[in-house]
């Protein structure tokens, strides 16, 4: 009996080493579903396909940085961060003046959850400034 078992696994694997013949559409749906993704382009490579992403026209609005960066820990409170609105938590920051709260903004505070421009790295010091601006004329 174990000869026989053997035998028909061997005849199993034997049969399976077959290629399988497909259609020309069936292998051109094959090519389509293990195509990749996408392509890696490095800057310079003129024969990647498509034209390089452009930047932005200008800097974001104060509000858009707000929303984008600011807002996790402005909206919740998180951290300790002044809630946007919050007019009596943003009183004594407000008085301290622009200029204090613009280096909070663009270098941190030491000693509290608010880290370099909030964590947003590719914000400029000028977007930081206008994300500030909103986040006061918002709790006045």
């Amino acid at each position: 009996m174990t000869r026989t078992v053997f035998s028909f696994f061997a005849l199993l694997l034997a049969s399976s080493a077959f290629a399988v013949e497909l259609s020309d559409r069936q292998r051109a749906e094959i090519e389509e579903r293990i195509a990749p993704v996408g392509e890696v382009c490095l800057q310079g490579d003129n024969s990647c396909g498509g034209a390089a992403a452009t930047a932005s026209s200008g800097p974001r609005s104060g509000e858009d940085v707000y929303n984008s960066a600011c807002m996790a820990c402005h909206s919740t409170g998180a951290g300790g961060a002044p809630k946007l609105g919050d007019v009596a938590a943003w009183a004594d920051r407000i008085a301290k003046g622009n200029d204090v709260l613009y280096a909070g903004g663009v270098n941190g505070v030491p000693g509290t959850g608010m880290i370099a421009k909030g964590g947003c790295m590719n914000c400029s010091d000028e977007e930081i400034h206008a994300a500030v601006d909103y986040m006061v004329a918002g709790s006045q």
